[in-house]
């Protein structure tokens, strides 16, 4: 299922490609934190404020399956979304295309709201519930 769906747009830059000349696999982990923080930042929350009201989201799970490689001074456009309302974690997916429209890799990351005082899961806070429910 797919929730609440939003693009991001990143231009590769030389620095994050590789000797073949691919984007260096690793930096899709960073791409997908871009657009999870600008889906949240949408939908009205802000990751600095939840860190201010005493909430971490550290990411518990990460994956991806790469299907084409993109290269230097590509566009390209993550498509974000979540795979369910969340409780006390909340799972995203993401697909990364080019500009001819190829899915190059689809990804998934599932982070946990803990309390930034305990560091133990709590439910996921009001603030976000209440923008998802709008």
């Amino acid at each position: 299922m797919q929730l609440f769906e939003q693009e991001i747009q990143v231009r590769v830059r030389y620095s994050e490609t590789d000797q073949m000349g691919f984007v260096y696999y690793g930096n899709y982990s960073s791409y997908f934190e871009v657009a999870r923080v600008e889906w949240l930042r949408n939908y009205g929350v802000s990751y600095k404020e939840l860190e201010q009201q005493g909430i971490l989201m550290p990411v518990v799970h990460y994956s991806i399956d790469y299907l084409k490689p993109a290269f230097y001074d590509d566009l390209l456009t993550i498509k974000v979304w979540l795979e369910e309302m969340p409780t006390n974690k909340i799972k995203f997916a993401y697909e990364t295309y080019n500009e001819a429209g190829e899915v190059l890799n689809k990804g998934k990351t599932i982070l946990v709201f803990l309390s930034k005082e305990t560091m133990k899961p709590v439910r996921v806070p009001e603030i976000v519930m209440n923008k998802l429910k709008q």
